[in-house]
């Protein structure tokens, strides 16, 4: 396999490479724009949307908060590792990181579930529209991180990661670390704000 130096500290060439900051400017744009209307939406219909947003538990928002945080420790160690040659520690810290993400997409289901079964679906209302699609679309965000991680965790524990060639872990991070600031601003403008 080619050796990619990863060393160049050009512009052009930003931890994880141009494209994959492209990709996280675009869904920052999108998921930020989405977020203004829901506010803006939020305070014309302030007293549905409130009535709305108490049914959300707080305390499964910050745990998943709390689980996406430690997961993107765990990516930033397991990058960290792999730079220092020591590849068993980079991929514990890469299992970790997917283990959590997957925890936080069995906690998200089970919200999920539990909204579906009070009557708040997609169409009960505005709000819960939102929420959907929001928190939906950050879902899939995660499951495509989770998707990416496991082909590179696959790939290192194969031999083709080292410390000197490391910019698809260092690409795969910066996507995982989109989906854990993406879920740090829905969270406290979806649930917390009023």
């Amino acid at each position: 396999m080619k050796e990619v130096s990863t060393n160049n500290k050009s512009f052009l060439y930003p931890p994880g490479g141009i494209l994959i900051w492209i990709i996280v400017l675009v869904e920052l744009i999108t998921f930020g724009m989405a977020l203004i209307v829901f506010r803006h939406d939020f305070h014309q219909n302030y007293d549905t949307f409130l009535a709305s947003q108490s049914i959300l538990s707080k305390n499964i928002g910050l745990f998943n908060t709390i689980i996406l945080i430690t997961s993107g420790y765990f990516m930033a160690s397991s990058l960290v590792f792999l730079k220092n040659n020591k590849t068993k520690k980079a991929s514990l810290f890469l299992i970790l990181t997917i283990v959590s993400g997957l925890v936080f997409l069995l906690v998200k289901a089970w919200e999920y579930s539990l909204k579906i079964e009070s009557g708040h679906s997609f169409g009960s209302s505005d709000f819960f529209d939102y929420y959907w699609m929001l928190t939906g679309f950050h879902f899939i965000h995660v499951v495509l991180g989770i998707i990416i991680l496991s082909v590179l965790l696959f790939k290192l524990n194969k031999g083709e990661y080292s410390s000197t060639n490391y910019l698809d872990i260092e690409g795969g991070g910066v996507f995982w670390h989109m989906c854990d600031l993406i879920w740090i601003l829905l969270f406290p403008v979806i649930y917390l704000l009023n």
